[in-house]
This record gives C-alpha cells, structure tokens and sequence, in this order.
C-alpha cells in the first residue's frame, strides 16, 4: 500500500455551487482502470468549496489513498484548476480539481463507474443543489457512493431513479438490519494479538490517516497488520473490516466495534491489530471513542492532537483539551495505556514541529512524531517498544 503524504486542511471555504447540467454525456461508456491484472472502478469525487478543508475530509482521504476506486478526479469549483495532490500536500498527484460535472466527465472521456459524495458536513445531510446534482449523477449512469446520515436507499425520488437507470446507491454509513447488530460478548478476550487505538484530541484531526500510515508501515517491516476502520472514509479507501460506527445505535455499538475486531483477527491471523478513532473521548458532542475503548477493548493508544488548533472543529466557544487531559482521561475510562503521541501539523512550520515534539517528549515521557512528516520508523519504533515480542519476532524471522 503506498501512501502519500497530506497537509492538514485548513478552514472550510464557504462559497456558492458552481454546477452546470449534463452536456450530452448520456450514451458516453462506462470506464474501469486496470492497475496490475485488478481492474479497479473509476470514480469522480465530489467535494464543492471543501476540497483540502475539515468537512472535506472524505475527499482528502480518497486523494491520499484509495484501494478501492481510481479517482479520476476532485470537483470544487473553488479550487478548479489545481492538482489535488499539490493542495494538499505540496507533491502533485495527477488527479485534477475540475469546476463542475461537465468538467469532470470531459477529463475522463467516459462516465466513470461512481461518483462519490466527498463532503462530511456536520448535518449529515444533502441540500438541495446537491440532490440535483445526485440525481444527474444517476442519471447519467454512475454508481453513487454516500458517506452521509441521509440514506439514498430510503429515499423514494432516489431509489427510483437508481432502479430506472440501474445503478446502485451505496450507503456507506448506513448499519445492518438490527436482528443482525451484535451486542457486547467479551468474545474480544478472544483476540490474543495486540490492539492499539489512534484516538485524538478532536475530530477531523488525522486519527485515520495516522492510523493507515502505521499499519502500511508495520507491513512493511515485516508484520501483518490489519486495520479496522470505524469511520465513512476509512470503508471507502478499502478497509477490508470494519464498520460506521457513528451511525449505528448505541446498544449496540460496543458489540458491532467487538464483532468487526475480532472479525478481522480470525479472518486474517494478524501481528498486531490497528483501530481507528473517531471524535474524542473528552468531546462532549461525539462518543464513539467510548464505543471504541469499550468495544476494541486496545491494549494501547497513541493519541493525535493538533498543536496550533485554538478550539474543537464546529465548536469555537470550545477549547481544545491538552494532550495531557486527555491521555489521563483515555488511560482512567479505557482501561489502557498511551504509548505515543502524534502531532497533525495545521499552521506548524517544521521548526515548530520539532519544537512541539521535544515538549511534548519531555512533558508526557512518551515518544512524539509528525506521522506526514516525519519518517513512518518513528511510529514503528513506538509501537516495538511498547510491544517488545512484536520486536522479537521481527529479529527471529531475519535470523
């Protein structure tokens, strides 16, 4: 898995859709990218006056890494013009920022398999500019992949133009039926491999790509790492187990993290199991970090917080806890232990990075690393030394 470094977004960008209708892309085929000998579905990702931004972070995250789509390209009219990768990072990628729909189809040449909704507003919700533009979508041909708490399933004007152009609408937020949701088992006791947690401070704050960063890292030392997302994003990059744990009902949310862990540990045999976080555990707005320390039950955490962040995203009357807080409150609820920290680095300088890292070091007794900007054996190394068979192992195999 190769993973490509991202800047963190800075403040969302509120300015007016700029669509413009179909423009006689009707009988234009449908296209698929063939990397290796997988052909992998295309996809266009739809991310207006967001893109490189909080709320854009389904489409950030996709830019950055995507095992399941190959996006062709980010539509923001604010951005037009840009390559996504240098927004984001300063390293162009080739996956263009394109105006509108009519751009986006006219870079492809064909109509891609999805169209993917890249925004993750608070509401959860579609406005009405943005179900036109769905629907045209849908039109057109293209598979829908929705990471909102609005169900395009659900919706009668929705589900009938799917069925008259037979596509499929995807909801990746939507739980299954509740005969099937899991309750609580302790049947995690089972999981005999270490479970680490990457929690934060906030949401929207980098948990998952840290999360992703070190388990690509600890493959490529030589460990099977598996990670089990909890999120939107993390399902639509690929995250062979995990569930949206933000949507599910709260009786069950503890035994649906439980059921996808250990989901995860018989159906791969892993070294070491990586979760990610949602929200925070002190942020009285979410709760999913409780479901996930309940549910995961992690062995460790290591805990992202961005430094320069003034207050929570959404909230500005509320102001950011410290790492320290934080790691008390995760260690005393959770029944575990922080082993390191990361830092999202949002309006840092790299001097101010280091500056951070060597504080935080010598304030917190754990380790401390930029997981974009900093070598992934940092993060490595946090881990092998908190978990000192996982070392072991590593040496015998060279031996």
């Amino acid at each position: 898995m190769t993973i490509t470094n991202v800047a963190t977004p800075s403040p969302a960008l509120k300015t007016p859709l700029n669509v413009i209708g179909p423009a006689g892309f009707s009988n234009v085929p449908q296209a698929n990218a063939v990397i290796g000998s997988t052909q992998i579905p295309t996809a266009i990702v739809y991310c207006e006056a967001n893109f490189g931004a909080i709320d854009g972070k389904t489409a950030n995250g996709l830019v950055r890494q995507s095992e399941k789509y190959q996006i062709l390209s980010v539509i923001d009219s604010v951005k037009a013009g840009q390559d996504s990768g240098f927004v984001l990072d300063q390293k162009p990628n080739s996956i263009p920022i394109l105006r509108n729909l009519d751009d986006a189809l006219a870079h492809a040449g064909v109509v891609p398999d999805y169209f993917i909704f890249g925004i993750a507003p608070a509401s959860g919700m579609l406005s009405t500019i943005e179900r036109t533009l769905v629907l045209e979508a849908i039109g057109l041909g293209m598979n829908i992949v929705n990471g909102l708490h609005e169900f395009l399933n659900d919706d009668p004007e929705f589900a009938a133009a799917s069925v008259e152009n037979g596509v499929t609408l995807i909801d990746v937020r939507k739980p299954r039926d509740k005969k099937d949701l899991h309750l609580f088992s302790d049947r995690i006791a089972d999981v005999t491999c270490p479970r680490i947690a990457v929690l934060g401070t906030d949401c929207a704050i980098g948990k998952r790509t840290t999360a992703t960063i070190l388990t690509a890292a600890l493959n490529d030392r030589g460990l099977k790492a598996v990670l089990v997302g909890t999120g939107q994003t993390g399902l639509m990059q690929g995250a062979r187990y995990g569930v949206a744990l933000d949507a599910v009902p709260s009786q069950f949310c503890s035994g649906e993290m439980e059921a996808a862990v250990v989901e995860a540990f018989e159906g791969e045999d892993p070294d070491i199991i990586i979760v990610e976080g949602q929200g925070a555990l002190s942020h009285p707005a979410y709760s999913t970090s409780s479901f996930i320390l309940r549910g995961s039950r992690p062995h460790a955490v290591i805990l992202q917080h961005a430094p320069r962040r003034a207050h929570r995203c959404d909230f500005e009357q509320m102001a950011m806890p410290t790492p320290a807080s934080e790691i008390n409150l995760i260690e005393v609820f959770g029944e575990t232990k922080v082993i390191g920290l990361t830092i999202n680095h949002e309006n840092m300088t790299d001097e101010t990075v280091d500056k951070a890292i060597t504080l935080y070091e010598t304030e917190l007794g754990v380790p401390v690393t930029d997981a974009l900007t900093k070598s992934p054996e940092r993060l490595v190394q946090m881990v092998l030394s908190a978990f000192p068979t996982l070392e072991r192992k590593l040496i015998a195999a060279t031996q």
